[in-house]
């Protein structure tokens, strides 16, 4: 039996598709891409939900949050704050669905995004729901590990790895904006994972 239904944020990358392997035995799964609409790289996230076999949902955000979101990227030049809002718009927006609980595939040593204590009891109390972050109590090298011994994945930079993140819809957004040299200057070099496959026995 389980805790009743939940909502992950799931972009198809390690760190979300790891944290649907978590959650699975305890709730019924469902693996949401929250959007602006601005890339389809959606698709990624629902192909690598067919191949975990959990159900897979789509969310629009509201757009006015990614525009504040470019705003706060050239105010500050740093991705940071911009990453932060949106991910809370998301995490707001998937609690006003009818799920028991959400949750999401951040880890102890991220710096962006991340939830705190109190926006995560605001959430709760806020929404009626359940906050759970399967991978808080996690570091780095164990989720590497984790996803060395279970998941197949592609590894690459940012630029080129295409999935459903708010990252690549903000870099397209400030590109549209600003231009291509504003992302790289923006924009810290870094690695994404998409998920191409899981190991299970």
């Amino acid at each position: 039996m389980t805790a009743g239904s939940l909502a992950l944020l799931y972009s198809g990358g390690k760190d979300s598709t790891l944290a649907a392997l978590l959650l699975e035995e305890f709730y019924d799964v469902t693996l949401v891409t929250a959007h602006f609409g601005v890339t389809d790289d959606w698709e990624h996230a629902a192909d690598a939900a067919k191949r975990i076999d959990h159900p897979f949902e789509r969310v629009e955000l509201d757009r006015g949050v990614a525009d504040d979101a470019v705003e706060q990227l050239l105010e500050d030049g740093f991705p940071r704050n911009a990453i932060q809002m949106v991910h809370e718009h998301a995490l707001e927006s998937v609690a006003d669905l009818s799920f028991d609980a959400i949750a999401d595939g951040t880890r102890r040593d991220d710096r962006v995004p991340t939830v705190s204590r109190a926006f995560a009891q605001s959430l709760e109390d806020r929404h009626a729901v359940d906050y759970v972050a399967p991978l808080s109590g996690f570091g780095r090298g164990a989720v590497d590990r984790l996803v060395d011994a279970n998941l197949e994945v592609t590894v690459g930079p940012s630029e080129e790895i295409h999935r459903a993140d708010y990252e690549g819809e903000l870099r397209a957004l400030l590109a549209e904006r600003e231009g291509q040299t504003a992302v790289a200057d923006v924009f810290p070099d870094h690695d994404q994972t998409i998920v191409t496959d899981v190991r299970r026995e």
